[in-house]
This record gives C-alpha cells, structure tokens and sequence, in this order.
C-alpha cells in the first residue's frame, strides 16, 4: 500500500510544482519537489521491504524442504 501512497505523493507533488510555475511561485515549486522527492523515498522503502520480505520467504521455504 505504501507504493501507491508514494506513487499519490510524487503525482500531487509535480502538480504543486507545475501550479507553482505556472503561477511563478517558487515556495510552491519547491514544495512540490520536495513532495515528489519524499514520494520516491517512500516508494523505495517500500520496495525494499517487498525485497527483503521475499528473501524472508524463500528462506523459509528453503529451510522446510531441508528438514
């Protein structure tokens, strides 16, 4: 769920940056970046955790079939 949120936060970030261009307002620029950068960052925990939680569960599945 935590990717799509991420995903949610880029898109409304870029469109905070291209209301804040289009009304040359740098504040509002700028806050979109930092919503588009903090979106990516959620996205990419995210799919660090389905990583890592796949590991998990090959290691399981490994260590089931050794016993």
């Amino acid at each position: 769920m935590g990717g799509l949120e991420g995903k949610g936060q880029e898109l409304q970030g870029k469109m905070k940056e291209e209301v804040g261009d289009a009304t040359d307002n740098p504040s509002m620029e700028a806050e979109g970046r930092a919503d588009q950068m903090s979106g990516k960052v959620e996205e990419a925990v995210e799919d660090a955790k389905d990583s890592l939680s796949d590991l998990d569960d090959r290691d399981i599945d490994n260590r089931e079939r050794t016993y």
